[in-house]
C-alpha cells in the first residue's frame, strides 16, 4: 500500500497518541462526527449512498489509501466503498491530519508523497554509500522508528533524503526510545557517524541526546515530551511470606554480606560492525579503548558493565582488526542502570578472578586447591578441597554464598583403565565394552587442570597422527604438540584417542571442533558404581569430605582471611566498591512443634531426632495386610538362608499386627534368569499376593527381568532380596522387620499417620527421571493421595518420547488421579497441593507460566464449575545453602523442623528453607521450597507445616526425609520405570506402593 510511507508509526506509538487524544479529544464518546469545514461558496459534501443505506462491507477501491495499521482497523468497522480517506488510530492518523493541514488540502484528499528512487540490487534506498553506512537500522515500529527518521520524512518528504542510521538493538514503541523499566535517560535520537578519521588509531565519536529542532517536528513534539516525563514506578510490596508460629532460635548461614560503595552499575550493549565472531578478538578490540571506557570493566563479549557512566548514552568507537586490518565499528549503548544488588553477573566474574588470584584451580564449575590435596592411597584416590561461591541479591541484600566442596580424583588414567578392562573382557567385545564404560565420564587433564567429557573413542587414530595447528595450518603430530606445548612425553604410541565435543555454548563462542585427548594424560574423576557400593571406600572418603558445621564455619572464615591477606584480591574488590563483611551471616529462624505419630492402638510424640524406628516394630500398623498366599523363590545354595528368613518373618510380623502364613517355597536348580522367569510364570495364579525372590548376587539384567515380569506382564507385588542381606544372623531380625513393613506397603497397607487438619485436600508429588543412556527420553511420575490422612496413594507414569512435551502425559496422569480420588471419596478435592521435584532455579518461570496452566486444564474434564484451589510448590534439594544452629558460640546442626523464611530467601518468589531430617555425621542440608503458584489461601505457617508433616509419611524410613513423601514416592517410581522396566507399569498396581 502507498500508506507505507509511515512504516513503523502505528502500533508502537499508540500509547503516546492515546495520551494526546485523552487530553485533547476530537469528539466525546457518542457524539456524531463534525461535518468538514466548507469554504465560502463550496457545496456541501454528500454522503455516499452505500454509507446512508448501511450496506454490507464491500471491497476497497484500488485508488483509496489507508494510513497505517489503524486505518485497516477502521475499515473493519466502517462500511466499505467510501471515497473518504479513513484515518487510523495512533500517530499515523495524527500525522496525516497534520500533513493535510500543512498542504491545505480539502477533506478526502490524500497528502502527496514522493516515491523513493530505485536502488541498485542489494542496496537500500539511501544517499549514503555502502562504505559510509554502518548497518541498517532494526528499530521497531511506533515512536522508536519515527525518532530515527528525519523531520522531512515524517512530514511526507522524499525518503531518499533521509540518512541511514547505525544498527540499533532497540525494540518497538517505548522500548525503542529506551523508556520503560530500568531506563536511563530521556529520549535519545542517534545521529549518523561522520568522518572515518585516521584508521590507524582508535576513534571515539559520542552522540548528543537531543536533536536540533526542524520543520515538521511539531507533530511528535508533544508526545515525546510526555514520554520524557515517564519514570520507573516502584514495585508494590509483596504479601508477607513469613510465618510466625514456633520457637525462635538463632542460626548462622553460609553467606557473607557484601557491601557496595557505588550507587549504581552501568550496563552497556556492545555490537560490532562488521560482525566479529571470535570472543577473544572482541576483548582485544574493546580493550584498545581503555582511555574511553576506563580500566575497570566486566565484559563477556556482548554486555559491558562499568562502575562509572560514559559521557554519552551512545558511544561509537573504531578499531582496526589486527588480523586483516579491517575497520571495525564498535557501538556501545547504555541499556540499564542497575542497583548494586542487581549487578550479580559482573560480581561473579570478579570472584572467579579472585579465585585465580588465590591460586585455586578451576575444575568444572568450581575452584579447588591442589596444594592441599589429601591422598587416599589404599583406593588410589586423591581429594582436592575447594570452595563454591555464588553472589546474588536476596531479601537480606547482596550476599555471597560460600560453601566447602571436594573433588575426588583417581590416580588411574584412562589408559590404565583400558588395560585393566582388556585383561577382563573378551577380545572381540573389548572396544564395545570400553566405549560403553567410558563414554559420559569426566576426565581431568593435569597439564592444564581442565575437565572434559568423553563423548566417543576414535579407535582408528593414535598419537602419531597429524592435525592442523595454529593460524598457519601447520601439520603436527600429537606427540610433538604435547612435547612442545606442555613438555609431556607420550609413552604409548598405539593408544586410541578420546573425543570430547564442545557444548553448544562453546560452539557459539567459536569453538566447534571436537577435542582429541590422549588417554595416558587424562585422569578419571569421580567414583565408579563399584566404588560406591564398597562400604570401605565410601567410609574412607567420608572421613575427609563430611565436614561438621564447626569445620565448615572455620573454612569460611579462612576464606575471608585469605582474601583480606591478598592485596591483589582486596584491590580487585575495591575497584568495584565492594567490601566483604567481617563474619558469616547470622539471623533468626523458627522451630515448629514436633509431630505426633499415630499407630493403630497408640499415639507417640516424635523425638527431637525425628526417629521412631524402635516404636514402628513394636506397635501395630494402622492398616495391616495379612500374608495369606505368597511364594519365595531361591536357588539351592541359598535354601538355608531362605528357611531362616521365612521363620523370622513369621516370628516378627505378628508384633506389627501382620499375620503371615507359610509361603510356597520354590527351589531352583541354577541361577539363570530364564529359570527364575519360567518358575514364577508356572507357579503364579490370581490368589498369589506377593512374590519374594532371593538372588545369590546383585545383577541388573536379572533384576530388570523380574521387575518387568511382575510389573507389566503378570502384575503382582514383588520383593527382591540379595542373599548376603539375610546372611548374617545378628542382623536378620532387624532386616526382616524392615522387609515385612515394606511388603505391607506394597500390598496396600498403611504403617503410621499424622494429624492432618485440612479436609478434602489432595496432595500430589511429581518427579521426572531423565534417561542418560537414551537421550531425549524421560519418565514423568505422579503420586497423589486418595484419603484424608494422606496415607494411601495412587500412581501413574508417562513416558516422554523425543520432541514430545512431558506435561501432556502428566495432564492425563493428574486427570486419572482426580477420578480415583472421586471413586474413593465420592467427591472431588476442594484443594490440591502439588509438590514438583526435579526443577532447577532457571525453570521456575516455566513451571509458573506454562505447567500450572496445563495442570489447571485438567479441571475442565470434571465440569465447568469445578475450580479447586491450587498451589504448586517446587522442591529443591540439591542446593548449597547450609544452616547452623548456634549454641553458646559453637555451631551444630539444627534439629528437624527448623524453618527459615527471610534474609536468604529470594526477592521475586515466595520461598522458604526447611530442615526436616536429622544427620549424625557431617552437616545437614536444608530443602528449598518455592511456591510458584498459590490460590489455596493457605497462610505461610500452614504451607510450611504441611511440608514438614509430609516428610514424616515416607514408609520406607521410620523417620523424616529431606523431601515430602509424595515427591520421594514419585522419584522411586520414575527411577524404577526409567532404569529397570522402561515401560508403563500395569494399572492394576496403581493404588499400591509397589515400587518401594
Amino acid at each position: 500500500m502507498s500508506g507505507r510511507g509511515l512504516t513503523g508509526s502505528g502500533r508502537g506509538g499508540r500509547g503516546a497518541a492515546l495520551l494526546k487524544l485523552v487530553q485533547e479529544p476530537v469528539r466525546k464518546p457518542g457524539e456524531r462526527p463534525q461535518e468538514p469545514v466548507r469554504k465560502p461558496g463550496e457545496p456541501p459534501q454528500e454522503r455516499p449512498l452505500q454509507d446512508q443505506q448501511q450496506q454490507p462491507h464491500k471491497a476497497v477501491p484500488h485508488q483509496q489509501e489507508f494510513v497505517g495499521r489503524g486505518a485497516l482497523y477502521a475499515v473493519g468497522r466502517a462500511s466499505g466503498g467510501s471515497s473518504q480517506v479513513k484515518v487510523g488510530r495512533g500517530l499515523p492518523g495524527l500525522m496525516q491530519q497534520d500533513q493535510r493541514e500543512r498542504q491545505q488540502l480539502p477533506p478526502g484528499a490524500i497528502p502527496k508523497k514522493t516515491s523513493p528512487p530505485r536502488s541498485p540490487v542489494g542496496l537500500p534506498p539511501s544517499s549514503t554509500s555502502p562504505s559510509q553506512r554502518v548497518a541498517a537500522s532494526p528499530m521497531g515500529r511506533g515512536l522508536a522508528r519515527m525518532s530515527q527518521k528525519s523531520p522531512d520524512m515524517l512530514a511526507g518528504g522524499d525518503r531518499s533524503k533521509s540518512t541511514e542510521l547505525p544498527k540499533s538493538p532497540a525494540g518497538r514503541g517505548l522500548a525503542g526510545l529506551g523508556i520503560g523499566r530500568n531506563t536511563v535517560s530521556p529520549v535519545q535520537i542517534p545521529r549518523p557517524v561522520s568522518g572515518a578519521g585516521d584508521a590507524s588509531q582508535p576513534q571515539t565519536e559520542q552522540r548528543r541526546d537531543s536533536p536540533s529542532p526542524k520543520a515538521g517536528e511539531g507533530a511528535i513534539e508533544e508526545p515525546l515530551k510526555k514520554l520524557e516525563e515517564l519514570r520507573i514506578q516502584e514495585k508494590p510490596e509483596r504479601v508477607s511470606k513469613m510465618g510466625d508460629t514456633g520457637t525462635r532460635t538463632s542460626v548462622a548461614c553460609n553467606y557473607l554480606r557484601m557491601k557496595c560503595k557505588f550507587d549504581a552499575i552501568y550496563q552497556y550493549a556492545v555490537s560490532f560492525t562488521p560482525q566479529v565472531d571470535s570472543k577473544s578478538m572482541r576483548f582485544q578490540l574493546v580493550n584498545a579503548h581503555r582511555e574511553v571506557i576506563g580500566q575497570v570493566k566486566a565484559f563477556d563479549g556482548a554486555i559491558l558493565f562499568l562502575p562509572v557512566r560514559l559521557e554519552e548514552a551512545t558511544t561509537i568507537l573504531r578499531s582496526n582488526r589486527p588480523t586483516d586490518g579491517c575497520e571495525i565499528v564498535i557501538r556501545i549503548v547504555l541499556t540499564k542502570i542497575l542497583r548494586p544488588e542487581e549487578c550479580v553477573q559482573p560480581y561473579n566474574v570478579i570472584f572467579k578472578k579472585i579465585m585465580r588470584i588465590l591460586d585455586l584451580k578451576q575444575v568444572a564449575r568450581h575452584y579447588y586447591d591442589p596444594h592441599k590435596a589429601v591422598a587416599v592411597p589404599q583406593h588410589k584416590l586423591e581429594i582436592w578441597p575447594g570452595y563454591i561461591t555464588s553472589l546474588r541479591e536476596y531479601e537480606g541484600g547482596l550476599l555471597l554464598l560460600c560453601d566447602v566442596s571436594h573433588k575426588v580424583l583417581r590416580y588411574q588414567n584412562v589408559l590404565d583403565f583400558m588395560y585393566n578392562l582388556y585383561e577382563k573382557c573378551p577380545r572381540d567385545k573389548f572396544q564395545d565394552e570400553c566405549t560403553r564404560q567410558l563414554v559420559g565420564n569426566i576426565v581431568l587433564t593435569r597439564y592444564n587442570n581442565k575437565t572434559y567429557r568423553i563423548d566417543d573413542i576414535e579407535w582408528s587414530k593414535n598419537p602419531t597422527c597429524k592435525f592442523s595447528y595454529g593460524r598457519n595450518g601447520e601439520e603436527m603430530t600429537f606427540v610433538d604438540y604435547y612435547k612442545k606445548s606442555y613438555n609431556k612425553v607420550i609413552q604409548d604410541l598405539e593408544q586410541p584417542l578420546l573425543i570430547s565435543r564442545p557444548k553448544r555454548i562453546n560452539k557459539e563462542g567459536g569453538q566447534d571442533e571436537a577435542i582429541c585427548l590422549i588417554p595416558e594424560l587424562a585422569n578419571l574423576t569421580g567414583l565408579t558404581d563399584e566404588m560406591r557400593q564398597d562400604f570401605r571406600v565410601m567410609k574412607d572418603i567420608a572421613s575427609h569430605t563430611r565436614v561438621t558445621p564447626t569445620q565448615r564455619v572455620r573454612a569460611m572464615r579462612q576464606f575471608m582471611e585469605n582474601i583480606k591477606a591478598s592485596p591483589e584480591a582486596t584491590n580487585e574488590l575495591a575497584k568495584w566498591g565492594l567490601e566483604l563483611d567481617t563474619d558469616i551471616l547470622k539471623c533468626e529462624a523458627r522451630n515448629v512443634t514436633n509431630e505426633r505419630i499415630i499407630f493403630q492402638n497408640k499415639t507417640i510424640p516424635a523425638s527431637n531426632d525425628a526417629d521412631w524406628g524402635r516404636e514402628v516394630t513394636r506397635e501395630a500398623v494402622i492398616s495391616p495386610v495379612h500374608l495369606q498366599c505368597w511364594m519365595v523363590v531361591f536357588t539351592k545354595r541359598d535354601s538355608n538362608r531362605a528357611m531362616d528368613y521365612i521363620q523370622m518373618m513369621k516370628k516378627v510380623a505378628p508384633s506389627m499386627g501382620i499375620r503371615v502364613n507359610h509361603p510356597l517355597q520354590l527351589e531352583l536348580r541354577d541361577d539363570k534368569t530364564e529359570t527364575y522367569l519360567r518358575t514364577i510364570r508356572e507357579s503364579l495364579n490370581p490368589q498369589v499376593q506377593m512374590v519374594v525372590v532371593i538372588f545369590p548376587t546383585s545383577r541388573d539384567d536379572r533384576y530388570n527381568a523380574i521387575k518387568k515380569l511382575c510389573c507389566i506382564e503378570s502384575p503382582v507385588p514383588s520383593q527382591v532380596i540379595i542373599s548376603t542381606t539375610i546372611g548374617k544372623q545378628q542382623k536378620l531380625r532387624s532386616v526382616t522387620q524392615k522387609i515385612a513393613l515394606q511388603i505391607n506397603c506394597k500390598l496396600g497397607g498403611e504403617l503410621w499417620a499424622l494429624e492432618i487438619p485440612m479436609q478434602h485436600v489432595m496432595v500430589v508429588g511429581i518427579d521426572v527421571y531423565h534417561d542418560a543412556a537414551h537421550k531425549g527420553k524421560s519418565v514423568g511420575a505422579i503420586v497423589a493421595s486418595t484419603n484424608k490422612n494422606l496415607t494411601r496413594w495412587f500412581s501413574r507414569v508417562c513416558l516422554q518420547l523425543p520432541k514430545q512435551e512431558l506435561m501432556d502425559g502428566l495432564k492425563l496422569c493428574l486427570t486419572a488421579s482426580l477420578r480415583k480420588y472421586h471413586e474413593v471419596n465420592h467427591t472431588l478435592p476442594d484443594r490440591i497441593i502439588v509438590f514438583r521435584d526435579g526443577v532447577g532455579e532457571g525453570q521456575l518461570s516455566f513451571v509458573s507460566n506454562y505447567e500450572v496452566t496445563q495442570l489447571k486444564e485438567c479441571f475442565g474434564h470434571f465440569g465447568e464449575t469445578y475450580d479447586p484451589k491450587l498451589a504448586v510448590v517446587v522442591v529443591q534439594k540439591r542446593i548449597n545453602t547450609r544452616i547452623f544452629a548456634e549454641y553458646h558460640g559453637q555451631f551444630d546442626n539444627p534439629r528437624p523442623g527448623l524453618v527459615l523464611d527471610h534474609t536468604v530467601t529470594m526477592n521475586n518468589w515466595y520461598d522458604y528453607f526447611l530442615v526436616s531430617q536429622h544427620v549424625r555425621q557431617g552437616t545437614v542440608s536444608p530443602t528449598h521450597y518455592v511456591v510458584v503458584y498459590d490460590s489455596s489461601n493457605l497462610k505461610p505457617d500452614r504451607m510450611q507445616r504441611l511440608s514438614y508433616k509430609l516428610t514424616h509419611l515416607y514408609y520406607n524410613w521410620p523417620g523424616t526425609v529431606r523431601v515430602p513423601a509424595p515427591c520421594q514416592y514419585a522419584h522411586k517410581l520414575a527411577y524404577l520405570v526409567g532404569q529397570n522396566i522402561h515401560k508403563e507399569p500395569s494399572h492394576e498396581l496403581s493404588d499400591r506402593l509397589f515400587f518401594l
